[in-house]
């Protein structure tokens, strides 16, 4: 790709282009206007906010194998639903089945024993972690998997690459709904709202008992978006499943969930990244 993007056109075309890009402006003040006014996509929000030095192999290890072990159950289970329903679309259906195999949230002493480990690791950021932290709270929502979406669609056909862009974002979007439903339902709150010293920027107002954490936003979603890219690209799999980690360790990192959330919201990206998978025949 890099190779690609070195091409010098001859400078005839570059010239014609500028041209027709100009004349287009000056005939259509309208369209050209919004397009200035579009906002960014995933590959310029990066290109304006490069990552910075993120965090060891050492250090998200172990979040990164709680993240895979889910694999093998989402994909067991996600097999009884497809026995059941075959592969036609039906995202209701789908998010009321998806909700109910979600374990239900920890007991009360594991959560404060969950606690007590994100308390422990926040005694312990640097202003190079909080800077990894706060960049891929940032972008590892929706930025990052569309960017390596992006990458990979440059040597496919245009068709085929439109269509694999619109499975992912209803992929993420799948990812947010739900895991917004099972939040809302279980009412499980943040470490930063059981403890307001680990993010003072929250201000967290006395007796609050929101936002809520189980199961993780992030952690959906990247789940979903490493099932379906692993599949388009098994050859970056483990580049895809490195990024995963780092996601779900900067949630850690900054008290906006504890392990139990991540892992639970992995499993639910996993049955989401199946289910597209299925239904649009990857």
């Amino acid at each position: 790709m890099n190779a690609l993007r070195g091409i010098k056109w001859p400078y005839v075309v570059i010239a014609l282009l500028a041209v027709a890009a100009a004349a287009f402006g000056l005939l259509h003040p309208a369209a050209a206007s919004a397009s200035a006014k579009k906002k960014p996509g995933a590959t310029a929000r990066i290109k304006q906010n490069p990552p910075p030095k993120l965090f060891t192999d050492a250090e998200i290890a172990t979040i990164g194998k709680q993240a895979a072990d889910q694999r093998k159950k989402a994909d067991a289970l996600f097999a009884q639903w497809k026995a059941a329903h075959g592969t036609t679309r039906d995202d209701k259906a789908f998010a009321a089945w998806a909700a109910r195999q979600i374990p239900a949230p920890p007991s009360a002493q594991q959560r404060t024993t969950e606690l007590h480990l994100v308390q422990a690791l926040a005694k312990t950021r640097t202003a190079a972690g909080r800077k990894a932290a706060t960049w891929l709270e940032l972008h590892g929502k929706k930025d990052i998997w569309k960017l390596y979406l992006h990458d990979q669609r440059e040597l496919i056909p245009a068709a085929q690459g439109n269509a694999e862009k619109a499975e992912l974002k209803a992929a993420l979007k799948l990812a947010k709904t739900i895991s917004d439903q099972l939040a809302a339902k279980d009412k499980q709150p943040a470490p930063f709202v059981l403890d307001p010293t680990l993010r003072l920027d929250k201000h967290i107002k006395p007796g609050a008992k929101g936002p809520y954490s189980y199961p993780s936003r992030h952690a959906a979603r990247s789940a979903a978006a490493v099932t379906f890219l692993s599949a388009l690209s098994p050859h970056r799999a483990r580049d895809y499943e490195w990024m995963r980690a780092e996601v779900l360790y900067s949630r850690l990192y900054m008290a906006g969930h504890v392990p139990s959330d991540l892992t639970a919201g992995t499993l639910l990206g996993d049955l989401i990244g199946d289910y597209e998978l299925g239904i649009t025949g990857h």
